[in-house]
């Protein structure tokens, strides 16, 4: 069925069902030891409080966010391969994958996001571009496509290299854009799992880096990072109320300790809303029925965040089928309408019929040639 797009482009009144803000904590910025560090709102993108985030510094083990992404959106996660022998030669952290060794990308994926496996990130680059040089292309690629601004990629795994950089906020807004693919969401946020690799396969367990999942209730991943050069590194992101922040500290003796404080600043200071919209403006178009159109509603509203006092500016646009068969019954599904905040979407809704409406039955006469059929019949 054919279906049209209405577009609404004025804000409507906000229905601020807002849970209560909390009392901000006492904190400061300067208190905390990171040389450079963000907290942002994950839904928009808001800076809640931030040092020097704009400073070009290594990120170490953090790349592995990009390196996994990408792996992730090769598509294909659970197919068997061997591995590239040269490729899984590294220093540092390992998942331990040993020349032969059969696995999978999924299994890629835990090893670079739970205990850091410089292997499972060189082996990535090998099997989607043929090399960590190429592959550092599709990261580059892949990061402009983003936004990032102030970053550079080398190498698959974070190693250091004077080439290979980024910044608190441009791995924050990487973040961002990691954790709105669900495996990746769900890959990161495991504390520890048992997967089956090597040749012949056979069971073992991964541990995830993160402490922060097991110290901050709501902690939802992201990856930890450490050289020599780059100090300690974490992106991390959790969830309250309804509203996720992601904090990212680069060069912290305290990192731990920082996110917390961070997030339980940055929790006091946001509220979580809900967007709401009028469609009493707009109908659908009935076929067949005793009304020739119904009136339509939106089955239920996101909630989207608020950043301190600044409101976000909320537009809708929806999505509607031109015309349904009688009998419709209410609650009916003719559409959706997708909300806004600033441009940036929110989440969805679907609109149903606010009412029903039967079918038109119209009562035929019957043909000359159907009455003389019918005479003859009951004659016989």
């Amino acid at each position: 069925m054919k279906r049209v797009i209405l577009s609404v482009l004025t804000a409507f009144a906000l229905s601020v069902a807002a849970l209560p803000c909390l009392s901000a904590a006492a904190f400061s910025v300067s208190d905390i030891t990171a040389k450079s560090a963000v907290l942002i709102d994950a839904q928009s993108g808001t800076i809640i409080t931030g040092k020097d985030e704009y400073s070009s510094m290594p990120m170490a083990s953090t790349t592995k966010i990009m390196s996994a992404l990408l792996l992730i959106e090769s598509g294909d996660l659970d197919s068997e391969f061997k591995v590239d022998n040269n490729a899984i030669i590294v220093e540092g952290s390992s998942m331990g994958l040993k020349e032969d060794d059969i696995v999978t990308k999924r299994a890629l994926c835990y090893g670079m996001l739970l205990p850091s496996g410089n292997d499972a990130a060189n082996e990535t680059a090998v099997l989607l571009a043929g090399s960590a040089e190429k592959f550092a292309d599709m990261m580059n690629e892949r990061a402009k496509s983003i936004g990032l601004k102030n970053t550079h990629f080398v190498t698959p795994s974070g190693l250091h290299d004077e080439e290979h950089y980024s910044t608190a906020y441009d791995m924050a807004i990487l973040a961002r854009e990691a954790l709105k693919n669900e495996t990746f969401r769900e890959i990161c946020g495991t504390k520890q799992i048992k997967l089956r690799f090597g040749n012949p396969p056979y069971e073992r367990w991964l541990t995830n880096t993160n402490k922060l999942l097991s110290l901050y209730d709501g902690c939802i991943g992201v990856k930890t990072g450490f050289t020599d050069e780059a100090g300690r590194c974490l992106v991390s992101a959790a969830e309250r109320n309804g509203a996720t922040l992601i904090c990212v500290t680069l060069n912290d003796r305290g990192d731990w300790n920082d996110h917390m404080k961070m997030y339980d600043y940055g929790f006091s200071q946001v509220k979580n809303c809900r967007a709401e919209c009028d469609l009493s403006d707009i109908s659908v178009n009935v076929a067949g029925g005793i009304c020739e159109t119904l009136p339509v509603k939106a089955e239920n509203f996101p909630n989207y965040t608020v950043v301190g006092s600044s409101e976000p500016y909320i537009t809708y646009e929806t999505e509607l089928e031109r015309f349904i068969y009688a009998p419709a019954e209410k609650g009916r599904k003719v559409g959706t309408v997708q909300f806004y905040a600033d441009g940036e979407p929110i989440g969805t809704s679907d609109i149903v019929t606010a009412d029903g409406c039967e079918a038109l039955i119209i009562e035929r006469k019957p043909s000359l040639s159907e009455k003389i059929i019918d005479f003859i019949k009951k004659l016989l």
